[in-house]
């Protein structure tokens, strides 16, 4: 199938035979119908292109002005946030916060042409598994506390900075009176706000590994373009304080990746592979349900910007939809049942090893994924969200896609708004004209939809579970 660079090994354990997605029976006129139709609905969904570019400016609006105020670490949204592909309650708010003047370099870079403030982190991947790091204090500069209690010694008299202690650090810091934290999860610290938004913290220190990237630079490729290869270089990696899961030194590893730059590639994806992305997400989420993560969104990802890089881009059209999704799901079966899947960025790394699939688990889900590939368009059916926009009324279910699209448009501007009325104290001007407009058009969509749904039956009245319910 992959026209471009490897995606498999030789050696990797052969799957049953299926057919190509670009030659099954899914690929002719019904199942080309059906993508068109699914492709309409999705848009409906808010999954289109101007929603998308929608939330990805309104985020990074966010960012700039965040890092515009704090002389302290950079923030950047990350995931599906950043993608633009979720909105406001459907799913956590992923955060990367960058610390300033520390970096980590690889070698062959000269660290004496560094500002002599930073410290610097000479990046060592010997006995490490593909994709993962230990960091080794080459130049002190100015010393944060948390850089200070993370350094330990390794066996040979070196300064090693510890992920775990690194973590722990940040575990001091004081929330707020509405943010409860939770345990660590991975490289993230989790929290809550006001017990209703979900934000996962990841702290990250700058890498600069220009080998790593020009490797994946120079990969034969039909996606993505020259000019998108050079911004994702341009843009750089980060380490998160995490380990290999099957190391015995994860405590002291980190792991290489490359936020911005995958927010870069997605965004480029175009319409029938930010579908396909989609769609595989609400598989993962909504029909595997995968207890401990053994496949996650991210999972998905790496198979979507495979199949985008590995194939002709004219072939990525609106009737070829199920084509795609089935290509997609047949990936992720063999990921699956192999245990194997290489990361898009670094293709040394196995996104598999460690996931901790038991044997019941793996036919269970190889099992089901057969099923959805064998029914064709029709394993859309399977996902609530798109299932109930399919047997809804088409009068009110584009009045209120319309609704909802205002609503978090409206969303998103308040959020803007309020982080420019606020203070260095953190006060918000709640005098502010355009504050009160945007809270005063807000309330009158809500009214609108609540008046809408008491007429239909329903006796959901706080409009804040309302707006919840919208933007879920």
């Amino acid at each position: 199938m992959a026209e471009g660079g490897s995606w498999r090994d030789e050696s990797e354990p052969q799957v049953a035979p299926r057919p190509s997605g670009l030659h099954c029976p899914n690929s002719q006129v019904h199942s080309g119908n059906a993508s068109v139709e699914t492709c309409i609905m999705m848009n409906w969904l808010g999954y289109g292109p101007e929603m998308r570019q929608a939330r990805r400016d309104a985020y990074r609006e966010q960012d700039r002005i965040r890092n515009a105020r704090d002389d302290g670490n950079m923030h950047i949204t990350t995931g599906s946030k950043a993608e633009g592909l979720t909105r406001s309650f459907e799913s956590d708010l992923d955060v990367m916060l960058v610390i300033r003047d520390v970096l980590c370099i690889e070698d062959g870079v000269k660290s004496d042409i560094l500002p002599r403030e930073n410290n610097v982190f000479r990046l060592s991947t010997i006995m490490c598994y593909p994709g993962y790091c230990r960091l080794l204090l080459e130049r002190s500069g100015i010393m944060y506390r948390v850089i200070v209690d993370a350094l330990c010694d390794d066996e040979y008299g070196r300064s090693l900075l510890c992920s775990d202690l690194f973590v722990y650090g940040f575990k001091r810091i004081n929330y707020g009176p509405n943010v409860v934290a939770h345990d660590r999860a991975g490289p993230s610290m989790p929290s809550s706000i006001n017990g209703i938004w979900h934000v996962d913290t990841v702290f990250s220190i700058p890498c600069h590994c220009p080998s790593i990237l020009q490797r994946w630079a120079e990969r034969r490729r039909n996606w993505p373009s020259p000019a998108v290869v050079q911004k994702v270089v341009s843009l750089g990696a980060y380490v998160t304080p995490v380990g290999f899961k099957g190391s015995q030194y994860r405590h002291v590893e980190w792991r290489i990746c490359f936020n911005t730059g995958e927010n870069e590639l997605v965004g480029s994806l175009n319409n029938t592979q930010v579908y396909v992305y989609v769609i595989l997400k609400m598989v993962v989420k909504e029909v595997l349900k995968p207890v401990n993560k053994e496949i996650t969104s991210y999972t998905v990802k790496n198979i979507v910007l495979w199949l985008a890089e590995n194939n002709p881009q004219n072939l990525f059209h609106e009737r070829s939809l199920f084509v795609w999704v089935c290509e997609g799901l047949g990936e992720l079966r063999t990921a699956i049942l192999t245990k194997r899947l290489q990361y898009y960025m670094i293709p040394e790394r196995n996104l598999m090893g460690g996931c901790g699939i038991a044997e019941e688990q793996q036919r269970s889900w190889v099992a089901t994924i057969t099923d959805m590939i064998n029914d064709g368009p029709k394993l859309i059916l399977r996902l609530p969200k798109i299932r109930q926009a399919i047997i809804s009324h088409p009068e009110p279910l584009m009045w209120y896609s319309k609704k909802r699209v205002e609503l978090e448009l409206i969303v998103l501007k308040c959020r803007r708004r309020k982080l420019q009325c606020t203070d260095e104290n953190g006060v918000i001007d709640r005098s502010d004209p355009i504050y009160q407009a945007i809270y005063e058009r807000m309330y009158e969509i809500l009214i609108e939809v609540r008046q809408r749904m008491n007429w239909e039956g329903s006796r959901l009245n706080d409009l804040f579970e309302i707006s919840k319910m919208m933007l879920s």
